[in-house]
């Protein structure tokens, strides 16, 4: 059964980075399109950032060029390299398939950003 596990959250200041990571176990890492998603207090999950297997990628509107996504294929690892980071960024993080997440939903990865 596949799993996610996202890391690499915590508490930064504006203006500042992180780098999530999300590890995907089981066979479906190889064949699907993964997203990161996120989720602030009071609102709806939304999408992040999205990578398909071929290194495509989609970016939600609000990320205006300061988040990348990428794949390491070798470690199943899906990462999220988030820059100038301001408040509206804090949320709790997560990974899974896309369109739909297919797989059990992780604990996330909690981003603070202070301003």
């Amino acid at each position: 059964q596949a799993q996610l596990v996202e890391s690499g959250g915590g508490l930064v200041q504006a203006g500042g980075s992180l780098r999530l990571a999300c590890v995907v176990s089981g066979s479906i890492y190889n064949v699907s399109t993964i997203a990161w998603y996120r989720q602030a207090p009071g609102k709806q999950r939304e999408m992040v950032a999205v990578i398909n297997s071929a290194g495509v990628t989609i970016y939600g509107e609000f990320v205006k060029g300061r988040f990348t996504i990428s794949r390491d294929n070798a470690e199943n690892t899906v990462y999220l390299q988030m820059n100038t980071l301001t408040s509206e960024d804090t949320a709790v993080y997560y990974c899974n398939t896309f369109p739909t997440p297919r797989v059990h939903w992780g604990q996330g990865t909690q981003v603070t950003v202070s301003s």
